[in-house]
C-alpha cells in the first residue's frame, strides 16, 4: 500500500484528488495539505512513502528539502506541470522523482507515483534526454576538481555522511555536535559546491571522490 501525501492549494481540486486516489487498488491518502509548510510541519506524523505536490504553489523548496533530509527520502512527485523541458528540469533540479503534465490521465498519475515509490523516474525519452544533456551542462559549468574544493576537516566529514544520504540529525548524532551546527557546515559545503540542493551536493562529492581516487 502506497501511503501519499497530497498538497494541492485549492480545496475542491485536492479534496477530489483525494477521493480519486483512495478509490485506487493499492493507494492510501494519509494527509492533504493546502501550502508546502503545513505539509513539511506535519511530515513526521503523516509518514507518507510519496509526497504529490502542485506545481507552483509557494515554498516548493520547503518541502523538496524537507523530504531530502529524512532518513528515508520521500519521493515527490511534481503535478500540473507543463510538457516543456524547462518546466521538468525545473522540478528535476529541486530533486523531484516524477512528473505529471497538466492533461495527464489518472492511470499516468498512479503509475508515476508508484514508480517514484519504487525509487524509479517515469518520464518520455526527450525528457530523458533532455535531463541527460543539463546533467552534462551542470558538470561542465562547475568543472569541479579536488583542489577547487576547499572543505575544512569538519566539513569534509559532514560531506561524508552527506554521500550516505543522512539527515542533519543522523549527522549530529554521529559527530556528536548540534544540530544547529550540522545545518551550518552543510550550508557551507553546498555553498563551495555551488549548489543548492543536498542530492547535487552528493553527486558532485563524488565525483571529486573520483577524481581524486
Amino acid at each position: 500500500m502506497t501511503r501519499v501525501l497530497i498538497v494541492v492549494g485549492i480545496r475542491l481540486y485536492r479534496d477530489g484528488l483525494a477521493q480519486l486516489l483512495t478509490a485506487q487498488e493499492g493507494f492510501t491518502v494519509v494527509g492533504t495539505e493546502s501550502s508546502c509548510r503545513a505539509a513539511v510541519a506535519n511530515l513526521d506524523l503523516l509518514a507518507p512513502d510519496v509526497a504529490l505536490v502542485e506545481m507552483g504553489l509557494p515554498d516548493l523548496d520547503a518541502i523538496t528539502d524537507a523530504l531530502a533530509e529524512r532518513a528515508c527520502r520521500i519521493p515527490l512527485v511534481v503535478m500540473g506541470i507543463a510538457d516543456s523541458d524547462s518546466e521538468v528540469l525545473a522540478c528535476a533540479e529541486r530533486g523531484a522523482a516524477g512528473f505529471v503534465t497538466r492533461d495527464a490521465s489518472m492511470e499516468e498519475l498512479t503509475g508515476t507515483i508508484q514508480r517514484a515509490a519504487a525509487g524509479e523516474l517515469l518520464c518520455s525519452p526527450r525528457t530523458a534526454g533532455s535531463l541527460v544533456r543539463r546533467v552534462g551542462a551542470l558538470a561542465a559549468e562547475l568543472n569541479l576538481t579536488p583542489q577547487r574544493v576547499r572543505l575544512t576537516r569538519r566539513e569534509s566529514e559532514v560531506a561524508a555522511l552527506m554521500r550516505q544520504d543522512l539527515s542533519n540529525k543522523e549527522i549530529a548524532t554521529r559527530l556528536r555536535i548540534e544540530v544547529a551546527t550540522v545545518k551550518i557546515h552543510v550550508h557551507n559545503v553546498l555553498d563551495k559546491l555551488q549548489v543548492h540542493r543536498r542530492a547535487d551536493a552528493a553527486r558532485l562529492l563524488g565525483h571529486v571522490a573520483r577524481s581524486s581516487s
